[in-house]
């Protein structure tokens, strides 16, 4: 790499810090982030992938990595990607092959990828509502969750299932204005 390269990813690993500070754990989207977080067990890679293989790839290699780690030292990897899928709708057929990724390494139910991207939207909703942004992000991203560590931390959380409501309603009351502001602020 060279320093344009690294000042270029250094930067975006700050922006994608700032909105989980600012959204993830900030507005508390998800309950369980917080420990990883403060703990420094959540590892940032941003990929310069630019086609479909070479995002598996990359996702193999940092599913390879982090099956190595244990939970203690790194929990989840966020990989961030900069050089394709900005179309949602591209990035969302890219998920099948995430997924089968998955399956075909026989790691289904061992690990499972949560998807962010700047232009979310849930089945259902319009561009401009705000619970879309309980999954935007500053850049394409797939979060790299541990099934066992997701298992135990919801069978010590009540009402686990409330959180996608709790987080709908949070939204809401922001209004998808403010939330544009903030994620915009995100990317500064």
């Amino acid at each position: 790499m060279n320093k344009n390269t690294d000042k270029k990813n250094a930067d975006i690993e700050a922006q994608m810090r700032e909105w989980i500070a600012r959204f993830v754990v900030g507005m508390n989207l998800c309950p369980f982030a917080r420990q990883p977080v403060e703990g420094g067990q959540v590892k940032i890679v941003v990929s310069d992938a630019r086609n479909d293989e070479a995002l598996l790839e990359e996702l193999q290699r940092q599913l390879l990595w982090l099956d190595a780690q244990p939970p203690t030292a790194t929990e989840t990897t966020l990989i961030v990607i900069t050089e394709m899928l900005g179309d949602f709708l591209d990035y969302n057929d890219f998920l099948d092959l995430a997924d089968a990724l998955l399956d075909n390494l026989g790691w289904s139910g061992r690990f499972q990828f949560a998807s962010f991207h700047p232009d979310y939207q849930f089945a259902g909703t319009e561009p401009y509502d705000a619970e879309n942004y309980t999954n935007r992000a500053p850049w394409p991203t797939l979060q790299l969750l541990r099934e066992d560590s997701l298992e135990a931390v919801l069978a010590n959380y009540p009402d686990p299932e409330q959180i996608p409501e709790r987080n709908i309603d949070a939204m809401n009351k922001l209004g998808s204005a403010a939330l544009a502001d903030l994620l915009q602020e995100c990317r500064r």
